[in-house]
């Protein structure tokens, strides 16, 4: 099983607002659609609360939502109570990469847990005032590759730059 994580944060690593993308970027979004397409997406239940509801659940995608609350339930989602429950759950999967899709707190914890091959991050070359972070990693364990750069035009307020980076063998 291949885990993966997908950010896009801006010059200052923020990815949130008030529980809210603070860009709209079509063609980000677009890479983000096509790279998690027919795989597993895992995000936090306020992540799957900021996605607007006619996108819910992320179609041709297995999305899996965490929530403490044990109540919590989310139509044609699979709900856990952990992070290490979820992954477990897919620890079989051959076809499909497993992707972390936030929000913060499940992006530190993944990293935190070591358990991250692969991560897909967007570079947004402005600040927005966020109030949600990417954590810091340590850049040395990985190896960056430059997949695209989008200027600043008609449909994006701002440039950026995306990056595949592949965990290092110890």
């Amino acid at each position: 099983m291949l885990i993966s994580l997908i950010v896009a944060m801006d010059s200052e690593r923020g990815i949130g607002r008030n529980n809210d993308l603070m860009w709209h970027l079509p063609k980000d979004m677009r890479f983000f659609r096509e790279t998690t397409l027919d795989h597993v997406v895992i995000m936090g239940r306020k992540n799957h609360d900021s996605i607007p509801e006619k996108y819910r659940p992320l179609d041709r995608r297995e999305n899996v939502i965490l929530s403490r609350n044990k109540s919590f339930q989310a139509q044609n989602c699979k709900v856990y109570h952990s992070l290490n429950d979820a992954v477990e759950s897919f620890k079989n999967e051959k076809e499909r990469k497993v992707f972390i899709i936030g929000g913060g707190q499940i992006y530190k914890e993944a990293l935190d847990l070591d358990i991250i091959s692969e991560m897909y991050i967007t570079e947004v070359n402005s600040t927005y005032g966020a109030d949600t972070f990417f954590p810091d990693f340590d850049v040395s364990k990985w190896n960056k590759t430059f997949l695209f750069k989008q200027e600043k035009d008609a449909k994006h307020a701002s440039s950026f730059s995306v990056y595949r980076y592949l965990k290092k063998s110890n």
